[in-house]
């Protein structure tokens, strides 16, 4: 751990997601009571009321880890204080949908803090180079912005895992960009609100068992904004002043469409219609998942871009990002015209017939997911036993999971309950990121075996979810999520030279995640290999951290 970090930084977004992962649940319950539940409507795009609740888990859990390990400044202060207001006056839309007005009234008492109090606002603009504008400038187009940036991430909240995504995958280059300038308090906040919005994803993937609402899109699109400033005017003001652009990425240009669209047609400015990205995706005959997929793809362009172009011409990113959206917008409006839809219905193609004997055999639906389910258990065990250390505050951290594990399986009442899972998940991560962190001694000798280990493990996951007997484990936006974390992180870290460790880490714990989550898709035993193995790795980790650390 790093001594500029007051506690392990993958704690905090381990206990951010628990937070959250446990409060939703608990809300959807009270949420039928409260009038919290989204009622179907013309311009939605789901047919059954919904619980929207899903911003009481992402806030509470961003918010809890922080105010335990973090010192309050004013900036820090301010930032929490807007944070419970815009909790506040979401869960009051949430249950009466009180209108646009309350909720700009809501929005400024949340952000005015942030730049009178706390004394951050935008001090730099694009094409001015180095010149400073005035405060009584600076401050007043800073309110503006952060309520724009509120107000694009609460309006591209219409499909399943979409508004929740496109905020992770800015917040991870929001973190890398953090980390490189030394931004320590940045870093822990994006920690904390991934860890929030990550068990909140858990239940909103498609298809969704609970909405963010208005808390918890409004928190979101305030952290982003908030981030953001403090990133580029505090941490590293030799950012281009026109990176904000690319982190925020299509949520802004949306609202931005959307908006003259309707100054354009003299319709209501503030009336939800269906006429933002998804929604012209969706009708382009393009599926929940196909559209969310795309949008995510669009999104990781934008923010991939940010942080390679972060100390670029502030011509070329606006270049860039106007250049993009502008074939963005025109693809929609050729399809649209034509009249083009995604998907005609055809028969099987030469290779899908070809490969049909082949996918039928045995081989393809036994033998990978034996292989995962013996495998996994096994790395999960050795890796806390091997270990070279264990520090103390994962020894509490996995003594507290160990007696929880072990109740949710004795008396739980779902063997696959989220409680369950959440601690079989997290001891998986712990191992792999011991074993990286403090590689036993022989490890140098072992590290081909750990990479042959890992790259069948992924072959056979692939194989077991593709053709596996009884095995319902189906694909969600989020993988594509995790797929693009790995990816990202190993591309930052091979242009920086450095973090080489942290990439392995996040490739291992997708693949380790996997398996585990294929592995609780074909099993009902309360004692399986997953859960005995995990409550054996627990009971190790708690052993090592708490009585052999020095």
């Amino acid at each position: 751990m790093s001594p500029a970090y007051p506690v392990n930084p993958f704690l905090i977004l381990v206990i951010a997601m628990t937070i959250s992962m446990v409060t939703i649940p608990l809300m959807s319950r009270l949420a039928p009571r409260l009038g919290m539940m989204d009622r179907p409507s013309m311009r939605k795009v789901h047919d059954v009321p919904m619980a929207r609740v899903g911003g009481w888990g992402i806030v509470l859990g961003s918010l809890f880890p922080l105010l335990m390990v973090l010192p309050m400044d004013r900036v820090l202060q301010s930032y929490v204080f807007g944070a419970l207001v815009l909790l506040g006056f979401g869960t009051w839309d949430d249950i009466r949908e009180v209108g646009h007005y309350p909720k700009f009234l809501g929005q400024l008492i949340a952000v005015l803090p942030t730049v009178t109090y706390g004394g951050l606002f935008v001090e730099r603009l694009p094409f001015m180079g180095a010149e400073s504008i005035p405060p009584g400038l600076g401050m007043p187009f800073t309110v503006f912005a952060m309520v724009g940036v509120i107000n694009a991430i609460n309006h591209s909240d219409g499909l399943d895992g979409l508004a929740g995504g496109e905020s992770l995958l800015s917040l991870m280059v929001i973190a890398v960009l953090a980390q490189f300038s030394e931004g320590h308090a940045v870093v822990l906040v994006v920690l904390a609100t991934m860890g929030g919005v990550l068990g909140f994803l858990r239940y909103n993937t498609h298809p969704a068992r609970v909405f963010m609402g208005d808390s918890g899109s409004q928190f979101l699109g305030f952290t982003l904004g908030f981030l953001t400033v403090l990133l580029t005017q505090r941490v590293n003001p030799a950012l281009s002043p026109a990176i904000p652009v690319l982190l925020l990425g299509l949520p802004l240009i949306d609202i931005l469409a959307v908006l003259a669209q309707r100054i354009y047609h003299g319709m209501n400015w503030f009336r939800a219609t269906k006429n933002h990205v998804h929604h012209r995706l969706l009708g382009l005959g393009l599926d929940h998942y196909e559209t969310v997929v795309i949008i995510y793809s669009v999104q990781a362009l934008f923010v991939t871009s940010a942080f390679f172009l972060r100390y670029e011409w502030d011509a070329l990113i606006m270049g860039f990002y106007l250049g993009t959206c502008g074939a963005i917008f025109a693809f929609l409006v050729a399809a649209e015209r034509a009249g083009w839809r995604a998907h005609r219905r055809g028969a099987p193609s030469l290779l899908t017939r070809l490969l049909s004997p082949v996918r039928a055999h045995w081989l393809f639906k036994a033998g990978p997911v034996f292989w995962v389910a013996a495998a996994v258990p096994a790395y999960i065990v050795l890796g806390s036993a091997t270990a070279a250390g264990v520090p103390r505050d994962f020894g509490v951290a996995s003594a507290v999971l160990f007696l929880v594990l072990l109740v949710e399986v004795i008396v739980g009442p779902n063997v696959r309950s989220i409680i369950a899972r959440g601690a079989v998940y997290v001891s998986a991560v712990f191992v792999i990121y011991l074993v990286n962190h403090y590689p036993p001694e022989t490890m140098a000798v072992l590290d081909a075996v750990e990479a042959a280990y890992f790259a069948l493990l992924a072959a056979a996951i692939a194989l077991g979810v593709r053709y596996g007997l009884d095995v319902k484990f189906g694909t969600t936006p989020m993988d594509y999520l995790f797929v693009f974390a790995a990816v990202a992180l190993g591309l930052f870290s091979i242009r920086m030279g450095s973090g080489q460790e942290m990439g392995k880490i996040v490739v291992e714990c997708v693949i380790m995640l996997y398996g585990c989550e294929l592995l609780f898709a074909r099993t009902r035993m309360r004692w399986s290999g997953l859960s005995l193995s995990s409550l054996l790795a627990l009971g190790i980790l708690g052993v090592r951290g708490l009585l052999l650390t020095s």
